[in-house]
């Protein structure tokens, strides 16, 4: 596949993650943390059947097989617990702005272990980054490390697992571009992941008790929809496109997705997290512009 074209189709999946943490939130809030991701996985999985099919296994590397769809599951599962367990929109909302840490990460990956070049630049791209991120963690005041331990206190499982979730996809960012030999294995990935939330739901390991209406539906079809083929296109471009290009615009997903949340919630944010929202932004963008200044890219 064409660079450019594969580049391209990556750059829809920041549109679609824009809005997966209110849909996430809302549907949890109707079929429960553990049972509304499942659901959400589950459609997601059979739209990602019919729209990118079931690749044959046999013909992936093992090394991919393995480590990614361990990466993968283990990312997807605190993504959407993550959001499933926070006590409410707002906290919902600063959660995903913890898990938006992953393009930071997955820079810093592909210049420690990817061989990526960069400036110097990448220094004050991460500490701005995890600046706006104790910004945004401290509440009304803004930068307050006390009001900050006071939030996390409130809800360490959700956060711990949203800090985690940044970690773990920017390792399966650089691991599937080294392993996968240009296949793509998010459809049987997404079933590994829907498999593994219902076991746990299951096994009484759920929060919450689902109601369905069809607020609940609409809620879930969107965010299935967002998911699937956000991961698809996502999946396209990190596999066949410029990983940097995407990584670079995936910088600009906390503004959008906090604003589209904030909508979707009913959560008003006050101006301290959108100073730190910008913060996260600018941070991830030094590092992006880190890499491409050692690429003699304008």
């Amino acid at each position: 596949m064409n660079s450019n074209k594969a580049t391209l189709i990556g750059l829809t999946a920041v549109v679609l993650w824009s809005a997966i943490v209110g849909l996430i939130r809302g549907v949890s809030e109707h079929l429960g943390a553990t049972g509304g991701a499942a659901a959400i996985y589950t459609v997601a999985s059979v739209i990602l059947l019919v729209s990118v099919g079931f690749p044959r296994l046999s013909s992936f590397p093992r090394k991919y097989l393995l480590w990614g769809s361990v990466l993968f599951v283990a990312y997807e599962l605190c993504l959407s617990l993550s959001i499933g367990y926070a006590h409410s929109g707002r906290q919902a909302i600063e959660v995903g702005m913890v898990n938006y840490l992953w393009p930071t990460f997955t820079m810093i990956a592909a210049i420690l272990f990817g061989g990526q070049r960069a400036s110097l630049l990448v220094v004050p791209g991460f500490l701005l980054s995890m600046l706006g991120i104790c910004w945004v963690l401290g509440g009304d005041q803004g930068l307050d490390v006390a009001g900050m331990l006071v939030n996390i206190q409130d809800n360490p499982l959700s956060y711990g697992l949203a800090f985690a979730g940044a970690f773990i996809w920017a390792a399966y960012c650089t691991v599937t571009t080294r392993m996968a030999g240009g296949q793509n294995g998010v459809t049987p990935f997404f079933m590994l992941v829907a498999l593994a939330l219902w076991g746990k739901f299951l096994l009484g390991g759920h929060a919450g008790e689902m109601s369905l209406s069809l607020s609940a539906l609409v809620y879930l079809l969107l965010a299935a929809a967002a998911m699937g083929l956000g991961y698809a296109a996502w999946n396209v471009g990190i596999l066949h496109g410029r990983v940097t290009v995407l990584a670079g615009a995936s910088y600009f997903i906390p503004v959008l997705s906090s604003a589209l949340s904030a909508l979707l919630l009913q959560a008003p944010l006050p101006a301290s997290f959108w100073v730190g929202a910008a913060l996260v932004c600018g941070g991830s963008i030094l590092c992006w512009r880190a890499t491409r200044s050692q690429a003699g890219v304008a």
